[in-house]
């Protein structure tokens, strides 16, 4: 059954019940947090690098259309066509075209997470077409007809007996093995003759460098670099967000981007792809080509408060830190993007319609937005998008589509019932001493809220009569020591006049 946002809760219900995966994802999330902590050390190293690349991202997003147009000029003078798509349905068939072009039958891809937002493997099938991953997280997944849970490391929901199980059962000739070296080392076996014989090379892209017109890869793994240099054609794809207005941007974000990701001071490696192979040069490809796509970026971009979600570098840092998605993992949030940082991003791209349960799925804890390195205010961001889930907002931007989706009559009628209790204090102090007598016949199971938490029990008495009783004692001790007092004072008085004698 395939997981759709629609279903979040379902899906999070079924994740909660598997102990393996949560085991899975604690330790992991574990491991990667103690790696960013170690990498940023320093804190006051820390606030400067994080300073610094939300002011070159902000820079940037401010002047997008305009750097859009240079990156395109300067692309097509160093010899990379330029191709633009503002839905899946357009950048699937631009693929397609270069394919048939080509007479290309297989596809071999480096690390992508837009052409898993235009589902591309399961488009260029049908074309008969054979997409295959060379990310190591992305080749497991693939093989097991599992999706990626993570934007950087894809098959992180799965531990070493889990990759051996998927290789047994999918690779002939493999012999089971829980040493983590072997089976890298098969993976990269079967996939080394794949860049041979593939026909495109197709990778994504991590910034894009308008004044140059260079196309910025960043990994781990070195199949980004075979798959870009040795197919005769390479196609990148990238959402228009990625662009960057100078080479000298690139630094900063890229200490950003590995130090939070993965606990790096730098990846291993860093591929810079400015045109195709020229004459005399021995390898790369012959052809590249540069798909950006817009799928809602653009409808975010007009709003100046949403805007920001666009600042982000994909380093993963958020679902790292989310307690949500450390307990639930990727795939029930039934989105490429999942996450903190996808609740913010799928609205944009699907629709609030279809995303209304996600951006509910926060405790709003805020740890998401104390670790980006580019300061998105996710939890501000989430705040907005469950008003508008709820309410059509009153701006004068373009309406997000799907505002109102999770509008609820009953709600309605409840918030107004309780404004008006809030508003008129003799209504709302008779209404909860009532409350406080009959709590007895409260109900131990709430729907929703009930489904892991503990139904609350009113007190027995409201603050308001505590505190009154409290005041009437406090009163009476006074009046009482104000008599005691008095008569004191009485007493020494006769005393000193010779009475009482």
């Amino acid at each position: 059954m395939s997981q759709t946002p629609q279903q979040f809760h379902i899906q999070a219900k079924t994740a909660l019940e598997d102990p393996q995966l949560r085991a899975n994802f604690r330790g992991a999330m574990d491991y990667l947090r103690d790696k960013r902590k170690t990498a940023f050390a320093d804190a006051k190293e820390e606030k400067a690098i994080r300073d610094l690349a939300e002011s070159i991202r902000q820079r940037c997003l401010s002047k997008l259309p305009s750097l859009l147009e240079q990156l395109e000029q300067q692309c097509t003078k160093n010899g990379i066509t330029v191709h633009w798509a503002e839905n899946p349905n357009q950048a699937n068939s631009i693929i397609a075209t270069i394919a048939h072009r080509h007479q290309a039958k297989m596809i071999i891809k480096g690390k992508s997470m837009v052409s898993e937002e235009i589902e591309m493997n399961h488009e260029m099938a049908k074309l008969g077409i054979e997409c295959l991953e060379s990310d190591m997280g992305e080749y497991i997944v693939q093989l097991d007809g599992d999706k990626p849970s993570h934007i950087i490391m894809p098959a992180i929901h799965k531990n070493k007996q889990e990759v051996s199980d998927t290789f047994e059962k999918n690779l002939d000739g493999f012999t089971p093995t829980l040493d983590v070296d072997e089976l890298i080392q098969t993976g990269r076996t079967r996939l080394r003759q794949k860049f041979h014989d593939a026909d495109i090379g197709l990778s994504g892209v991590n910034f894009a460098v308008a004044e140059t017109g260079t196309l910025c890869l960043v990994e781990n793994e070195g199949n980004g670099r075979m798959s870009t240099t040795i197919p005769n054609i390479h196609i990148a794809i990238t959402g228009i967000e990625k662009v960057v207005e100078f080479l000298a941007d690139v630094p900063p974000l890229y200490s950003a981007l590995t130090r939070s990701a993965t606990g790096q001071a730098i990846s291993t490696y860093f591929n810079m792809i400015t045109s195709p192979r020229k004459p005399g040069e021995k390898d790369g490809p012959r052809e590249v080509h540069l798909i950006l796509l817009d799928n809602g970026r653009s409808q975010a971009y007009q709003d100046e408060e949403m805007r920001k979600t666009l600042q982000c570098i994909r380093c993963g840092a958020c679902m790292n830190h989310c307690p949500v998605y450390t307990k639930i993992g990727g795939h029930a949030y039934g989105t490429v993007y999942p996450g903190p940082i996808g609740k913010i991003i799928s609205p944009h791209l699907l629709g609030l319609e279809a995303t209304k349960d996600l951006v509910t799925a926060s405790s709003l804890c805020g740890a998401c937005g104390e670790v980006c390195p580019v300061r998105i205010p996710i939890p501000e961001m989430l705040q907005r998008l469950r008003r508008e889930a709820k309410h059509e907002a009153k701006t004068g931007n373009r309406k997000m589509e799907g505002q109102n989706a999770a509008h609820s009559n009953v709600e309605s009628v409840a918030m107004t019932g309780f404004t008006f209790a809030a508003t008129h204090p003799t209504f709302y102090h008779s209404a909860t001493a009532l409350t406080s007598k009959m709590q007895a016949l409260i109900p131990n199971k709430l729907g929703a809220w009930t489904q892991c938490r503990t139904a609350p029990k009113p007190a027995a008495k409201t603050l308001h009569q505590l505190m009154k009783e409290k005041r009437d004692s406090t009163t009476q001790d006074v009046s009482s020591t104000n008599n005691i007092s008095s008569t004191k004072k009485h007493i020494s008085s006769r005393t000193n006049n010779g009475e009482g004698k």
